[in-house]
């Protein structure tokens, strides 16, 4: 009796293609549509005192937001046609990170100081930005 891997296997080249492709399209879409900020604005904000005050240390003294920061700077230069399977999935977890942190809004008042927008700046996406 065939597996469900069995069954995806048996599917035509050209439909898991598509299916990657678009897959890929909705990725792209929704990275490009949450980053709100450039490359250039991304790499300024992560030398700010601001954006090293915030975030989970990844072991080394950085933050895992500020890490990601910087691989998005990179993501949002190259070329589309040049992104790996790595790259999108890098996209997937900035799509989740913003979504999510996005949804659960700032602590205070005081929106533009808070540590939920500076946050939010390490991964690209800066919520007062129009």
């Amino acid at each position: 009796m065939p597996t469900t891997k069995d069954k995806t296997t048996t599917q035509p080249a050209s439909t898991r293609t598509r299916a990657t492709d678009t897959e890929r399209d909705e990725t792209y879409r929704d990275f490009t549509r949450l980053v709100n900020m450039n490359s250039g604005e991304i790499e300024k904000w992560l030398k700010t005192e601001e954006s090293k005050s915030v975030g989970q240390d990844s072991g080394d003294g950085k933050s895992i937001g500020a890490k990601s920061g910087a691989k998005i700077a990179k993501l949002l230069e190259k070329d589309r046609t040049k992104l790996t399977k790595a790259d999108y999935n890098h996209m997937k977890r900035v799509i989740s990170y913003i979504s999510r942190h996005s949804a659960q809004g700032p602590t205070k008042a005081d929106v533009e100081n808070s540590n939920w927008r500076y946050s939010l700046m390490n991964w690209g996406h800066d919520p007062l930005k129009k």
